[in-house]
């Protein structure tokens, strides 16, 4: 059976890798991007660039995006939807708020469209090598239909109704986002009270405190590499869309609050570089102590 032709909507530092596996697995794909040259450049992979939205989504049964936040998607949406025709299957791989999803979901089946928020974890790694954790909120069916695409990009699981995907990335992030800098303040320790942080980090991969994130980005802190795989930026979107999800739900989290102020203490500096540089705000704080010798490795 023939595959369905797929139009991917924001070809950055995700959505690149992700288009180009749905390419080498036989989708027919039409590419878009803001920045024209990066959609062109999927040619080499099969895909066709669209000139504009509106021409990537035409002919397209399902649009797959992977945009920069909440407010491009719902724009995006508007500009592509003379182009849909009904039943299209709209799947929202973006970091979003969770009302922005809602808001999606209620303007494509409006227009008789479906919908499913279907963000993802795992980095540019992840995305390259096909290891995405997706988490996926709206039907059942919609669901299965895109389970097969799902599979060329990771592992997905359904979590909910609509907007239900985007609560489950918030969930991770907010993971994510506290842990880098429970890591940060380990190493820190470690280095300030005299033992050797990567013995330490050494010595406590095995135990309760060993995790993905002590892995590989206590290994970022120890090299000092901030080259981004995540970035600061995205970080702390994130992390606010976290504070605004538990503000609706009634709840105060305080660690997320002040996992949220340290990257709100280098984002304007430091926004392009890997979100593990939560060690830098750290180190901020703490004249005079610094994890490592070496020097900064900076985008």
């Amino acid at each position: 059976m023939a595959l369905p032709v797929v139009a991917f909507l924001g070809i950055g530092l995700m959505g690149g890798p992700m288009a180009t596996r749905l390419c080498a697995a036989g989708y027919p794909l039409r590419a878009w991007n803001r920045n024209p040259a990066k959609a062109q450049a999927l040619t080499a992979s099969g895909a066709v660039a669209g000139a504009s939205t509106l021409d990537a989504v035409t002919g397209a049964k399902i649009v797959v995006s992977m945009l920069a936040d909440g407010a491009v998607v719902q724009e995006v949406i508007e500009a592509a939807l003379p182009g849909m025709a009904p039943g299209t299957l709209w799947i929202d791989m973006s970091s979003t708020r969770h009302d922005e999803a809602l808001c999606c979901h209620a303007r494509l089946v409006e227009q008789g469209m479906r919908f499913l928020d279907a963000p993802v974890s795992g980095g540019v790694g992840g995305a390259e090598g096909g290891t995405l954790a997706i988490m996926a909120g709206g039907s059942l069916h919609d669901f299965d239909e895109a389970a097969p695409l799902f599979a060329v990009l990771g592992s997905a699981q359904l979590v909910g109704p609509g907007g239900s995907g985007q609560v489950a990335k918030l969930c991770n992030q907010l993971i994510v986002g506290a842990t880098i800098n429970v890591v940060a303040e380990a190493l820190l320790l470690a280095q300030a009270a005299g033992a050797d942080p990567a013995a330490v980090r050494e010595a406590i991969r095995g135990g309760f405190a060993g995790s993905r994130i002590l892995e590989v980005h206590g290994q970022r802190m120890l090299d000092r590499n901030f080259v981004p795989g995540g970035q600061v930026k995205s970080q702390l979107k994130d992390m606010r869309n976290v504070l605004a999800a538990a503000g609706e739900a009634g709840l105060v989290l305080p660690m997320t609050a002040a996992a949220t102020r340290s990257y709100e203490m280098i984002e304007d500096l430091l926004g392009g570089a890997d979100h593990a540089a939560a060690l830098l705000a750290l180190e901020r704080i703490n004249p005079g102590q610094r994890v490592g010798h070496g020097a900064d490795v900076l985008p």
